[in-house]
C-alpha cells in the first residue's frame, strides 16, 4: 500500500479484504478524499491539514469552512478494526447514512490488541476483529474524533448493545501522533459470544499474526472474557466529558479568585504543570495565553470530576475573548481543556514565563 501522502483517494485504500487498507497516517476524509493532517501545537485545533493546492490550515478552520464541529466538539473513539480504512468510512456514508468530516488520528496502543472474533459478519462472511488485554503488547491502530452523530452512525454499524457495547476503556494506554495520552476514550468492545475473543489452543489470535484468510479457517472456542476494565456507557456521549482535566494559567487557579467556580467540579488532584506557548498580560487585570510551538507557559493542571457541569460555567465567565481548545501538555502527553486569548493582540505584553501573576497589570478576575 502507498505510504502516507497529503492527498489520497479511496481507490488506495480498498475495504476487502477486511480490515481493509490504512493510509498510516493521521488524516480527515470527505467525498471519497483523505487529506494528511499534521501535528501543530500552535494552532487551535492542535492539528494542521494539507491542501490541494499545497497549503496549510488550521483542521478547525478547515472543518468550519465545510460548515462541520470543530474539536473540540467531538470524542475520542479508538478504533482497531475496518473503521480507520478510507473505503469504509465511504460505505459508512452510503449505507449508514455518515455525514460531515471524518477526523482519524494515527495512534499506538500499549497493553490491548486486536484480536480475531469468535464469530463472522452476516454481510459478507468474513471474520472481525475485537479488542482485549494483551499485556506488554504494542500496535499501532487509530483514533476518531467523532461527533455525537458519527458515534451514532458508529453505534448502529457496530449493533451497539447486541454485537458491541460501547464503553470507556480503562485498560492500556493509547497515545496519538500528536503525544497526547488518550485517557479512557470511547471503545466498541464485544457483547456477547459472537463477537467475544476467538480462542484457539487457550489463547486469542492477534489480527496482527495472520490474515483475513487465514483467520477464517481457524477453530477454536468464544473466549468467556476479553480482560479488559472498562466502564460501559449509557446514553450518548458528551464532548465535555473529555479531557475530565483543567490546564489553568490564571487566576483558575487554587487560591486565586477564579478558583470558587473551579473547586466544587474537581477532584482535588492538581499539580504544577507547562502548556505550549507564550503568556501575556492583557492591561485588563488577567492574563492571556497564545498557543506555540514551546512549554512557556506555567500553570496548574487540574483533575475535574464534572466537566460536563464545569464547562458552560467558565465559557460564559471566560467571555468571547477566550476560546476553549484542548492542549497536550508536553510533560507526559496528558491532555486538559484550556482557555486561550482569540481577541485583538495589539495591547498584549509578553510575560517572562518566571513572571508571578503579582506582574499583571491590576489583577481583579476572569484569565484562565
Amino acid at each position: 500500500m502507498p505510504g502516507p501522502t497529503k492527498l489520497f483517494t479511496d481507490a488506495d485504500f480498498p475495504v476487502a479484504p477486511y480490515p481493509g487498507a490504512t493510509p498510516g497516517c493521521s488524516f480527515v476524509h470527505l467525498d471519497g478524499v483523505g487529506y494528511r493532517l499534521d501535528p501543530d501545537p500552535s494552532r487551535y485545533s492542535g492539528w494542521r491539514v494539507d491542501t490541494p493546492e499545497g497549503g496549510q490550515l488550521d483542521l478547525d478552520d478547515w472543518l468550519a469552512a465545510r460548515h462541520a464541529a470543530p474539536l473540540a466538539a467531538r470524542v475520542p473513539v479508538l478504533s482497531y478494526g475496518s473503521n480507520r480504512c478510507p473505503s469504509k468510512i465511504t460505505w459508512l456514508r452510503e449505507q449508514l447514512g455518515l455525514t460531515g468530516p471524518v477526523v482519524v488520528l494515527d495512534a499506538v496502543t500499549e497493553g490491548v490488541a486486536a484480536v480475531w472474533a469468535a464469530g463472522f459478519r452476516i454481510r459478507d462472511g468474513q471474520r472481525p476483529a475485537v479488542l482485549a488485554a494483551a499485556p506488554g503488547v504494542t500496535e499501532r491502530h487509530a483514533v476518531w474524533l467523532a461527533t455525537p452523530e458519527q458515534v451514532a452512525v458508529l453505534d448502529r454499524c457496530e449493533g451497539r448493545g447486541q454485537r458491541y457495547r460501547l464503553a470507556r476503556l480503562r485498560t492500556g494506554r493509547v497515545r496519538t501522533e500528536d503525544g497526547a495520552l488518550i485517557e479512557r476514550p470511547w471503545c466498541y468492545l464485544a457483547a456477547g459470544p459472537v463477537r467475544a475473543p476467538l480462542l484457539v489452543a487457550g489463547a486469542p489470535v492477534r489480527c496482527a499474526s495472520l490474515g483475513q484468510a487465514e483467520a477464517h479457517e481457524l477453530i477454536g472456542t468464544p473466549a468467556t472474557s476479553d480482560g479488559l476494565s472498562a466502564d460501559e456507557v449509557s446514553g450518548e456521549p458528551h464532548p465535555d466529558q473529555w479531557p475530565d482535566a483543567l490546564f489553568g494559567y490564571g487566576l483558575l487557579q487554587p487560591g486565586l479568585s477564579g478558583w470558587g467556580l473551579v473547586a466544587p467540579y474537581t477532584t482535588g488532584e492538581s499539580r504544577p504543570a507547562l502548556a505550549s506557548g507564550t503568556r501575556h498580560d492583557t492591561g485588563l487585570g488577567w492574563p492571556a495565553m497564545l498557543l506555540g510551538e514551546h512549554p512557556y507557559v506555567p500553570g496548574t493542571l487540574m483533575g475535574l470530576r464534572d466537566p460536563e457541569g464545569l464547562l458552560p460555567v467558565l465559557d460564559n465567565y471566560e467571555g468571547a475573548d477566550y476560546r476553549r481548545v484542548r492542549v497536550t501538555l508536553p510533560e507526559r502527553g496528558a491532555v486538559a481543556w484550556a482557555y486561550v486569548w482569540v481577541a485583538a493582540r495589539e495591547q498584549l505584553r509578553a510575560m517572562d514565563p518566571g513572571e508571578g501573576l503579582d506582574g499583571v497589570t491590576n489583577v481583579v478576575g476572569f484569565g484562565g
